[in-house]
């Protein structure tokens, strides 16, 4: 994907020398480079462009793709990082956030309306049912749960009203996996747009070749690698829908900053390598946490015995992801007590960065919910969310085994 804009040529700007110093002080020669071109991408920190006429800057109101105006409406940096995402999942374009909500909320406010009904996965990250829930409060927008692997029950839910259909590639904290070509293919019978969160599996699938009109990833994560920004984007199968929400994002104000582009697109530069390492790694670990006699259950795609393996080995490609939960024996308490023991790995939120991180939802996240509330979002009382980093397997296990050995007391 080129932005035309890229090859525009701006003279170099020099303050005249019968300005007197605090005009020039304004007014710093702006260089350009001549006779070569930056390897890297620039950082366009600066938020505002400006032009030779009216007509022109007329013009740079006219959308994507018109000269750059103002930092909150295109940036050249955060173009460059728009421009990476829509060609990692083959978008017609994307609009990059100033968070993953920030994409997720770009997206639902600009295609739904009042009384619309939308379908979404029962397990979806919980800042997505947040909005939802708003929007139902709000707005009066209809939601139905399904499983996220049953075509029949999208069919099921449709109705004459139905806008959306909202999916997540790999579900948190349990790695239930959606079967997006199924899914998307009964939506798109009824023409219902398709949403899928990929958050968790950059470059192991692309849900855009699957069927899904829009995939979102709070680019926070896997795409930034190192725990250093918080950002989002929104990539698009058809440019219509990208134009839509484009005008409703910018005028919401959800911008993506300059600065965290640039990390981002420096970020992406190492993102097959590191989702090839967080895939092998977690696959290392959930095997021998299947085979711990202090383990009891295991959930991660890439072994067997998960419910979605199968499915799993056709959605994804090179690798599981590098998110796996487990249940210690001993409960609540086990599960607590993990999660504070560990050393090498990090109790802490999030994932995708190059440290492992763990959390013990029951405690954390999900503290507000009771035994029951837990079994009926299908997570456990003692269940430990591990998102692997980029240290040695070996380093981890040890450590895992000393934090279950204090765990089972």
């Amino acid at each position: 994907m080129t932005d035309p804009r890229a090859n525009e040529q701006f003279p170099t700007v020099q303050p005249s020398d019968a300005h007197r110093p605090q005009t020039r002080a304004v007014h710093p020669s702006v260089e350009t480079p001549a006779g070569s071109r930056p390897l890297g991408v620039p950082i366009y920190q600066g938020h505002l462009f400006a032009f030779d006429d009216a007509d022109a800057l007329a013009a740079a109101f006219d959308g994507p793709g018109a000269p750059y105006m103002y930092g909150r409406i295109g940036n050249p940096t955060v173009t460059a990082f728009e421009n990476a995402a829509a060609e990692l999942e083959g978008g017609a374009g994307a609009y990059a956030t100033a968070s993953g909500m920030g994409a997720i909320s770009a997206v639902l406010l600009a295609l739904l309306r009042t009384g619309d009904h939308v379908i979404a996965q029962s397990c979806l990250y919980g800042g997505t049912w947040a909005l939802l829930r708003d929007l139902r409060e709000r707005w009066g927008v209809e939601v139905s749960e399904v499983s996220g692997d049953d075509p029949d029950e999208v069919r099921a839910a449709l109705r004459p009203t139905t806008r959306l259909l909202y999916l997540e590639t790999i579900a948190n904290p349990m790695t239930q996996v959606a079967d997006i070509p199924a899914l998307a293919a009964v939506a798109r019978e009824a023409g219902v747009i398709t949403v899928v969160d990929n958050t968790f599996a950059p470059l192991l699938c692309r849900p855009l070749d699957l069927g899904a009109d829009i995939v979102v990833h709070s680019a926070t994560k896997y795409m930034s690698g190192h725990g250093d920004i918080v950002g989002g984007v929104a990539v698009f199968a058809d440019h219509a829908v990208y134009r839509r929400v484009w005008d409703h994002a910018v005028e919401m104000g959800a911008t993506a900053d300059p600065f965290a582009a640039w990390l981002l697109v420096r970020g992406m530069a190492t993102l097959p390598m590191r989702v090839e390492r967080h895939s092998a790694t977690a696959l290392e670990l959930a095997r021998r946490l299947a085979a711990h006699p202090s383990v009891e259950n295991v959930h991660y795609p890439g072994l067997p015995g998960h419910p979605q393996h199968e499915l799993a080995g056709r959605v994804l490609s090179g690798g599981y992801g590098g998110v796996l939960s487990f249940e210690p024996a001993g409960g609540r308490d086990a599960g607590r007590t993990f999660s504070e023991a560990v050393r090498v790995a990090r109790l802490a939120p999030s994932l995708g960065d190059t440290k492992t991180l763990v959390m013990h939802p029951a405690s954390t996240s999900h503290r507000q919910l009771d035994a029951d509330a837990l079994a009926a979002a299908g997570i456990g009382e003692a269940t430990v969310r591990v998102a692997v980093g980029l240290e040695d397997p070996d380093d981890l296990w040890a450590d895992f085994e000393q934090a279950l050995a204090k765990a089972a007391g």
